[in-house]
């Protein structure tokens, strides 16, 4: 409470304020964002929102949307630059590193402005003033909306900041489907509904949205790109660059792709191995009592939660599932808490 005391007396003022997210920002990552920058306008505060990438065209419907600056544009790097150079307050949210903001990272580090971090993923790096952080909560939006109301702002959340934060939470909940979707988060999304947030309305700009190129690709990726290993309880998919260029795949088009693989009947463990530009991007999804999280932090550069975890691998895309095959194998007794009998 003494820190949040702390905190509040820095925001009493009108304060030039950076916010930033990770790369590739999902509707959470957004969702904080925006809905945080709305509430901070009304404050009365100096707002500047800062991407480290560009992000899905189906969360382009967010209140202040228009004013995001994408820092992956050369022609917006000097507005991105000076804003931080400038700002008093910096908050970081939806990330607990700062090596996942890509070149931002060592910007932030440099700068002299009050840094606050806001966050629900594991194991944060302590670069922070203050943090908010819990990995209890399913959605950094359910802390932004859970901090608000602890500064005394409930208030302040209108439909537009409502509807930010209930895109965030329903999305890190699988539409309220996974292990994460607590009573808490529906105690949150019923405020944010009686505040105004129209739920089926965010649930169409989100998931019933697609491209003609999007639903292609879905479909080619099950019937042609879908592995089951039943003997590892394991399913994938494996995106060439390739078959992204194919289907003109653009930033979004592979989300919850994963999840197909992981709705199949005996799999405890499924991935998505998307080849890029620099390298293998990894999505791994797993049943509740598997902590995939681990599994990624130990064998592919990642982390996250326990049931949704990313990794990366500087491998072929070949060479890169040949090595995660051979690690499940390996390690099933570990990952699937399997008890090893022995005889006397």
């Amino acid at each position: 409470m003494e820190a949040l005391a702390s905190f509040k007396k820095e925001l009493s003022s009108p304060k030039k304020i950076f916010i930033t997210t990770h790369v590739k920002p999902d509707a959470d990552a957004l969702g904080s964002s925006l809905g945080l920058a709305n509430y901070l306008l009304k404050k009365g505060h100096e707002v500047t929102v800062v991407t480290p990438s560009d992000y899905p065209s189906f969360l382009n419907w967010m209140k202040g949307n228009d004013s995001v600056l994408d820092f992956s544009r050369d022609d917006l790097k000097p507005a991105v630059s000076r804003a931080l150079f400038q700002a008093d307050i910096i908050f970081c949210l939806d990330f607990s590193a700062l090596n996942r903001v890509n070149e931002l990272g060592e910007m932030i580090r440099q700068s002299d402005a009050y840094i606050v971090n806001i966050d629900h993923h594991q194991d944060p790096e302590d670069f922070a003033n203050f943090r908010y952080w819990s990995t209890q909560a399913a959605a950094t939006c359910e802390l932004i909306y859970e901090l608000i109301v602890n500064l005394g702002d409930k208030h302040l959340i209108d439909k537009d900041i409502a509807e930010c934060l209930y895109a965030g939470i329903m999305t890190d909940t699988g539409g309220f489907r996974h292990p994460n979707t607590t009573k808490n988060v529906h105690l949150v999304v019923a405020e944010l509904i009686d505040i105004g947030a129209n739920a089926s309305q965010i649930a169409n700009w989100i998931y019933d949205s697609y491209s003609i190129n999007r639903l292609k690709f879905i479909g080619f990726a099950i019937s042609r790109r879908l592995i089951i290993r039943e003997d590892l309880h394991t399913a994938y998919f494996a995106i060439s660059k390739k078959d992204l260029k194919k289907y003109q795949s653009r930033t979004g088009d592979t989300e919850g792709l994963v999840n197909y693989a992981l709705s199949l009947d005996g799999i405890k463990i499924a991935a998505l191995f998307s080849e890029r530009e620099d390298g293998i991007k990894i999505s791994f999804r797993s049943t509740v009592d598997v902590a995939v999280n681990k599994f990624a932090a130990s064998y592919f550069n990642g982390g996250g939660h326990k049931n949704a975890a990313g990794g990366k691998s500087e491998l072929s895309l070949k060479e890169t599932i040949e090595r995660f095959e051979s690690l499940v194998e390996e390690h099933q007794d570990e990952l699937f808490h399997k008890e090893t009998i022995s005889a006397d």
